[in-house]
């Protein structure tokens, strides 16, 4: 009798947990020359296939840029691998001769990786990549709507790695994909750690499932242009992030906070640059198209060009109109957009300072996108401290494209495709996720010191010696020593009061 489909998803994670496990096991023998090796293996195949993979994501998703995405597929790879291939991940990682400490790194053993339809080969590279390299194993669970290609993706790590040598079982993809499956793949006592990159009830999931989790809120980072800094380079690379697979990364800019006293350079400036500033009825229609019914981003609207937007909303824009700006003064749960919009769509506020951006910035990420990114354009050191003081971020990029400053591509961030939140954004790390967050450490210390030496450190009588242990091995304190230290101390308390 066959079974339904949902209890066939199950028993297949549950088939491919047995043989990554028995993989892992296998795996966590290797020398770190050889997992080099190879991972080496891997970005080859993975850069061989950048851009059919990309072609391929496009075509079944619908959403962004093929090209843009032969360069993320880049960074999932060879940019990725460039920056790993030298750390120590395997064995003994570290040796402290002073302290007597040495470490070592501790696989976590199966990573689940929750891959989003919006980067559904790149994530798949760089999840692989980053979670072999601390000697783990992987499964991946793909988003329904990208199903195919993130196939296709780990076939090409699959097939890689067992020319490589790897073990049979070690990378594994769900190809029943329900959501029975991803929950058993993450509630599963053998899952080590889960690596969760999509929306938010996925994120919250992984994180209530039982097992270690690594997840990443939603972005909404808005980009301040300073009255220091150069406009039109400003407005370009906020244009160049914003426009970068059709803003499907999720450390891209969402709205511009600017100062009213450079305030109409900046929209002449945006305008020359491609940005389209809507009128009220303009903006009004568009907005209803950017949250569906239930308050969340409509997926209708991701990953598509101003034009298609424009088209959906029956609006009529200039041709060569490049990002969809509103004029803002809310922000808000009801006021879509000042929220996260995974597409060209900006939102355009003005204050009279740069103390007011500064509020501005502040009131726009606590109503989403805390602990997430947001972008600082100026050449004042000082303004730029601020805001590195203040805001609720793990990530302040300054004088550089959101989407790819976040990622690692355009600074010297870990290049990434999972990017922590912090506890405030309710994510277990602030971290660019890369192969030390896939490994525990175990330290072996060695004693420095007796319990007479530590006695005396503190300035504490000894205990009377027992046993064998001899009088003279105690390091002595005097009564007068005793009355001494106990008179100052009562002098201190009696000061304090």
């Amino acid at each position: 009798m066959a079974l339904d489909r949902d209890l066939q998803s199950i028993q297949e994670v549950r088939d491919l947990i047995r043989a990554a496990k028995k993989a892992q096991e296998e795996f966590a023998t290797w020398s770190q020359e050889r997992v080099d090796a190879l991972l080496k293996t891997i970005c080859d195949a993975c850069v061989d296939a950048a851009e059919p993979l990309a072609k391929m994501a496009v075509e079944e998703t619908g959403f962004g840029i093929w090209q843009d995405k032969v360069v993320k597929n880049l960074l999932g790879s060879k940019i990725t691998y460039e920056y790993i291939k030298d750390m120590k991940t395997i064995g003994v990682i570290n040796e402290d001769r002073e302290n007597k400490i040495l470490e070592i790194a501790v696989p976590m053993g199966i990573v689940a990786a929750i891959i989003p339809s919006t980067n559904p080969t790149s994530t798949v590279m760089y999840k692989s990549l980053i979670s072999l390299k601390a000697g783990n194993a992987i499964i991946v669970s793909p988003h329904p709507g990208a199903k195919k290609c993130t196939t296709a993706a780990v076939r090409v790590v699959q097939e890689a790695a067992a020319k490589a040598g790897a073990p049979a079982g070690l990378i594994g993809v769900i190809e029943t994909t329900t959501m029975q499956a991803t929950n058993e793949l993450m509630s599963n006592k053998d899952t080590g750690i889960i690596l969760a990159t999509g929306g938010s009830a996925m994120v919250h999931a992984a994180y209530s499932s039982g097992n270690p989790a690594l997840g990443v809120g939603p972005g909404n980072g808005p980009s301040f242009i300073e009255r220091s800094a150069d406009i039109p380079l400003a407005v370009k690379r906020i244009m160049d992030s914003k426009t970068f697979d059709n803003g499907t990364i999720c450390a891209s800019e969402q709205s511009i906070v600017t100062e009213e006293c450079i305030a109409d350079q900046v929209r002449a400036e945006v305008k020359r640059q491609g940005g389209y500033f809507m009128d009220e009825e303009q903006s009004k229609r568009v907005e209803k198209f950017i949250m569906r019914a239930n308050n969340t981003m409509n997926p209708a609207i991701v990953g598509k060009s101003a034009q298609v937007i424009a088209r959906m909303a029956g609006i009529t824009i200039p041709e060569g109109t490049r990002v969809l700006v509103s004029e803002q003064t809310e922000v808000g749960k009801t006021h879509p957009y000042s929220r996260e919009k995974l597409c060209p769509i900006l939102a355009f506020f003005v204050e009279k300072d740069w103390e007011g951006a500064c509020r501005k910035s502040i009131e726009i990420l606590q109503n989403e996108g805390a602990g997430h990114t947001m972008t600082i354009h100026s050449q004042n050191e000082d303004v730029i401290r601020e805001f590195a003081l203040k805001k609720p971020v793990s990530r302040l990029l300054v004088n550089t494209p959101g989407s790819l400053g976040g990622v690692g591509a355009s600074t010297g961030l870990a290049p990434a495709l999972t990017l922590g939140c912090g506890a405030v954004g309710g994510s277990a790390t602030s971290d660019n996720i890369s192969p030390k967050n896939l490994y525990n450490i175990r330290r072996v210390a060695w004693g420095l010191k007796e319990l007479e030496q530590l006695r005396a450190e503190v300035g504490r009588p000894c205990a009377p010696a027992t046993g064998a242990a001899s009088a003279a091995t105690c390091s002595t304190v005097s009564t007068a020593d005793v009355e001494r230290i106990t008179r100052e101390v009562l002098a201190a308390v009696l000061k304090a009061n």
